[in-house]
């Protein structure tokens, strides 16, 4: 996959009721919804909002973990949708005195946005994902 594959999204909104959570994804163009925990949502919108926590969520020790190795968020990648599945991608980099390891992960969307909202990690989407779904601004939520 190029970079010219990849299309650079943000978290434009966040719906979160007591059963369910739609976080909307997508360009000035073009939005997405991907349904997702609330609790998880509720997570995202912390990290968003810049909300303190009273203790650590599971995503800030993620990135407590990270920073212990030194390691960095490149970037975050919905890369695949497959029977209503959004899949992502994390790819992580760590320099230290061996030289540089670039390492990509398989993880689930939420929470690769939640730890990438809380550490400040672009956010991105194949093209191919894109253009398989996607709404106007006006048909979401």
């Amino acid at each position: 996959m190029s970079d010219d594959d990849l299309i650079p999204v943000d978290i434009k909104k966040i719906a979160i009721s007591n059963i369910a959570c739609a976080v909307a994804v997508g360009t000035d163009e073009k939005e997405f919804p991907i349904y997702i925990e609330p609790a998880i949502g509720a997570a995202i919108r912390m990290f968003i909002e810049d909300i303190e926590k009273p203790r650590p969520l599971t995503h800030d020790l993620i990135g407590s973990i990270l920073d212990g190795f030194g390691a960095t968020i490149e970037r975050i990648i919905i890369n695949d949708l497959r029977d209503n599945t959004y899949f992502a991608r994390m790819i992580l980099r760590a320099e230290n005195e061996l030289g540089t390891k670039v390492v990509e992960i398989d993880c689930r969307p939420s929470d690769a946005m939640a730890v990438a909202k809380m550490k400040g990690a672009p956010l991105f989407v194949t093209r191919k994902v894109l253009e398989a779904v996607g709404k106007s601004e006006t048909d979401l939520m």
